[in-house]
């Protein structure tokens, strides 16, 4: 099997640029998400261009062109509404060969606060918080996005995700996936009279991405005294 898995890889990377890059991003999601993806959170992904400031949605691929470009390697699970790789011993192989990917948790880092920096939910306010379905339907990347970019931040540094993380953080009070990461994950039971509460500081201790919070304390104007809806500070987050 491995032997037919490497020469699938080689005709990947031998089918053209844009369709070696989807071919192999799509490979690389499937093997490093948190949470198995949906066919449609894995065509957002794939359709967003590292850096933009504006998520073009005509950018976005089907299904199957994803299915075609990884030439037999996914599959879509039908009942479990989810993409897969065809086979675990897939997944064994790609472990086995980390030079497939190149940095993936930092890729995925930066595509998750590229979007989350886009003109689109930047422009989504605090005040969507009473209507989270009706957006995770109409932006089904955005869920996994704010509960997740931490995470892969903190598995693999680069400084272009530290840079993106930087300019979510500094106006997150008020960011949808701010509201999204307290209701979501942090404080599920709170409803919207509640203090929401939640600085970019507040943030970064959370997810513990150590350099982020240096970089913010040393930029100032955060009081590490203030307290969160639980009247948590940021660092205890931390401990």
């Amino acid at each position: 099997m491995e032997d037919v898995y490497g020469a699938t890889i080689g005709r990947i990377n031998t089918q053209g640029r844009d369709k070696s890059r989807l071919g192999i991003g799509v490979l690389m999601w499937i093997c490093h998400a948190e949470w198995p993806l949906t066919p449609i959170e894995l065509c957002h992904a794939l359709g967003i261009e590292l850096g933009s400031t504006y998520f073009n949605a005509g950018n976005i691929p089907s299904i199957a062109t994803l299915v075609g470009c990884c030439q037999g390697l996914i599959t879509v699970d039908k009942e479990a509404l989810t993409v897969r790789l065809v086979h675990f011993t897939l997944r064994e192989y790609l472990s086995a060969h980390p030079g497939i990917f190149n940095t993936p948790h930092s890729a995925i880092a930066e595509i998750y606060l590229t979007y989350l920096n886009c003109h689109q939910v930047n422009a989504l306010s605090a005040s969507s918080f009473d209507h989270l379905s009706a957006l995770i339907h109409d932006k089904p990347f955005l869920e996994y996005c704010s509960l997740y970019w931490g995470v892969h931040v903190k598995k693999e540094h680069s400084e272009r995700a530290e840079s993106l993380a930087l300019q979510l953080l500094r106006d997150y009070d008020g960011h949808i996936s701010a509201i999204m990461l307290i209701k979501e994950s942090l404080y599920s039971h709170l409803d919207r009279s509640d203090n929401l509460l939640s600085s970019g500081l507040h943030c970064a201790s959370y997810f513990g991405i150590t350099g982020v919070v240096a970089t913010l304390i040393e930029m100032g104007g955060y009081d590490l005294n203030q307290g969160d809806c639980w009247e948590r500070t940021a660092l205890y987050f931390g401990c």
